[in-house]
């Protein structure tokens, strides 16, 4: 008897989820924004929402405010706990890094929650660092402004020096000597950070972003050389950060260890020189996406609380042994932070398998390859599947040769492929049973699985998956009470090859394919992609035209929960202006064309052209299934409570 629990096993919900995921007795896929049960949103609950209101359409990217909340408390609780567990003589400030989500709502969720922490900034471009200011983060909270800087950049950065507590950090030498000639010009005294470049590396996918050949840094003679102009024009006390970065989603604590303890040392070398204020420590803290807590792409062997320890611990013994004051440590997690608090919903709107078509009945003048495969069809069992199946192989093989040859016609071919599929599909299952791991029969396990088509387009939603071969956790949202039948892959509704999902979460690898149920008929199928908060709304394209999905933000409160923002997706008429169709005109520029081509057009089938242009051009760039349902509100929306 199929229980909940084994979907949670087969899935690895509770491995990747964090304790911010989970199944309930109906079988559907629960979220726990702050990880109590007691404080839960059914996903099936919220679709049904989704489903009634008028304005929205499947996909719908969910967000839960909470989660940032809640993971902004952990990564900050696990520096404070370490810090009084060594008797740290300093402190710490979490940094957001703008580049990992961009959007302005995500921004003052963070902001808003993370004052108390005095969480900061960290910008990259002269546009993050005007939508920064725009934020109003508080003047005790630092803001941060790395990457490569023009005078523009410079100059901005440096005129509202007064009013927010901004770090420039040079990560190119020729930039200092920008900075101090537009501070001279401009009468400022700079607060000023270098990031050095280390030795050590990280690890994971992103493992060029440090070591020596990194894009961004100074070496430790340009260091030194920093510090030295810096002494000369009477500014040392300007320099007030040292910050390194080693790259994203570090997967192994090993090179976390050697790292700090490098950053460390420089640092302290360096407080000998300089009254310097803040280490930080750059990004990397990993997310383990495919709940296999190993040092791979995807995943990482370290917990948050091992990773706070040992920045503090090495930190801590170094300044003792140099002895130098203990600098205030920042942290940059933006991975770690947004990660969570989003995922999308879609629904399956289709099943599409070549090998998956009607028999038709047997006739005396079918050539003797159909009769063996029927034959093989009846005949296989767990005792001999090889042998059948290594036979209805040549069968196969001897149908195509006679049909190249002229022998047989397309309904003949047609019948032996449908029998050579279903004698593979009876192969597999009986491989399965059998636990034949061999490499000729896991091929075939996926050869004869599904392919589920999913509203939704992975190059827009989920880029990494395309661009980086990034895993992220894709499983059904409901039906968790039921025995998955179907071994299957999802494909979006692009017009591309590479729009598949080719990897899922569930071994240090992934998985090349996914459990799944049964298609019922007039029954929607629901499934959800997790762990989409940091990077993927920004880096997101418009393959095919297909644009943002719809946002819902949710917030919950004691047993309830409730619709607190809705954020509008993009509809075709959007995208048409993006790429300069400026659709102002475009129904009369159609209208024309039409007439122009048709001699004579009656008035009724132009309007009915205008019309569907009309509804077309205001409509979700996805499918939809709604006749009438057009997002309307871009405003704040305060939703009706459910429990």
């Amino acid at each position: 008897m199929w229980k909940v629990e084994d979907s949670i096993d087969l899935y690895g919900v509770e491995n990747w989820g964090n304790g911010y995921f989970s199944v309930n007795d109906k079988g559907n896929i629960i979220i726990l924004p702050n990880k109590d049960r007691s404080r839960s949103v059914d996903a099936m609950d919220l679709i049904k929402e989704i489903e009634k209101s008028k304005d929205l359409e499947f996909p719908v990217l969910l967000r839960f405010p909470q989660m940032l909340e809640d993971r902004i408390d952990e990564i900050t609780g696990s520096f404070l706990g370490a810090i009084e567990e060594f008797s740290y003589k300093g402190t710490y400030q979490p940094i957001f890094p703008m580049k990992v989500n961009q959007r302005k709502e995500v921004i003052e969720y963070i902001i808003k929650y993370g004052a108390q922490y005095k969480i900061g900034l960290e910008v990259g471009t002269k546009a993050e660092l005007l939508a920064a200011l725009s934020l109003g983060l508080p003047k005790d909270a630092l803001l941060i402004c790395n990457g490569y800087k023009d005078e523009d950049y410079l100059r901005l950065a440096l005129s509202v020096h007064s009013v927010n507590n901004i770090v420039i950090v040079v990560d190119l030498f020729e930039e200092a000597n920008d900075i101090l000639k537009y501070a001279e010009e401009m009468g400022i005294t700079p607060r000023i950070g270098m990031r050095v470049k280390l030795f050590a590396r990280g690890s994971g996918r992103w493992v060029e972003s440090g070591g020596e050949s990194a894009k961004f840094g100074l070496s430790t003679s340009e260091a030194l050389e920093l510090m030295k102009m810096l002494r000369e024009k009477g500014l040392l006390d300007s320099l007030k950060m040292i910050h390194f970065h080693i790259g994203s989603q570090i997967t192994d604590i090993r090179t976390i260890k050697n790292a700090m303890n490098e950053a460390a040392r420089i640092y302290a070398k360096a407080r000998k020189m300089a009254e310097i204020e803040y280490l930080n420590v750059g990004g990397g803290l990993s997310v383990d996406y495919n709940g296999s807590n190993t040092a791979t792409p995807s995943s990482a062997n370290y917990s948050l609380q091992e990773y706070a320890n040992d920045v503090v611990y090495a930190i801590q013994k170094i300044c003792e042994e140099e002895e130098v004051s203990c600098p205030t440590i920042v942290s940059e997690s933006g991975r770690a932070i947004a990660a969570y608090h989003a995922m999308l919903i879609f629904k399956v709107i289709g099943k599409k398998n070549a090998k998956d078509s009607l028999l038709k009945s047997r006739e005396t003048e079918d050539p003797i390859q159909i009769e063996d495969l029927c034959c093989a069809f009846k005949e296989i069992d767990i005792d001999n599947y090889k042998e059948h199946y290594h036979d209805a192989l040549q069968y196969r093989d001897e149908l195509y040769d006679s049909f190249i040859l002229g022998n047989i016609g397309l309904e003949e071919r047609a019948k032996g492929e449908t029998l050579f599929w279903m004698v593979c599909k009876k192969a597999a299952l009986l491989a399965k049973q059998t636990e034949d791991d061999s490499e000729e029969f896991q091929e075939l396990k996926k050869l004869v699985s599904q392919k589920y088509i999913g509203n939704f387009s992975l190059f827009q939603s989920v880029p990494d998956m395309w661009g980086v071969e990034q895993i992220f956790p894709t499983i059904p949202l409901h039906r968790h009470n039921e025995m998955p039948s179907e071994r299957g892959r999802i494909v979006d509704i692009t017009c591309d090859s590479d729009g598949e999902v080719k990897r899922y979460a569930g071994d240090s690898e992934g998985l090349e394919y996914l459990e799944m149920h049964t298609l019922m008929e007039g029954e929607d199928y629901y499934m959800g992609i997790f762990l989409l908060g940091a990077y993927q709304d920004t880096l997101g394209d418009f393959h095919n035209l297909l644009g943002s999905a719809h946002e819902v933000h949710v917030m919950v409160e004691g047993d309830n929960w409730y619709i607190c923002q809705k954020v509008e997706g993009d509809t075709c008429r959007k995208l048409l202006d993006f790429f300069n169709y400026e659709t102002k005109d475009y129904i009369w520029e159609i209208m024309d064309r039409c007439v122009e081509k048709k001699q004579c057009i009656d008035k009724k089938e132009l309007e009915q052209i205008e019309a569907q242009l009309n509804r077309t051009l205001k409509g979700y760039t996805y499918f939809i299934t709604k006749p009438n349902g057009h997002f309307k509100d871009k405003e704040l929306e305060q939703g009706v409570p459910h429990g």
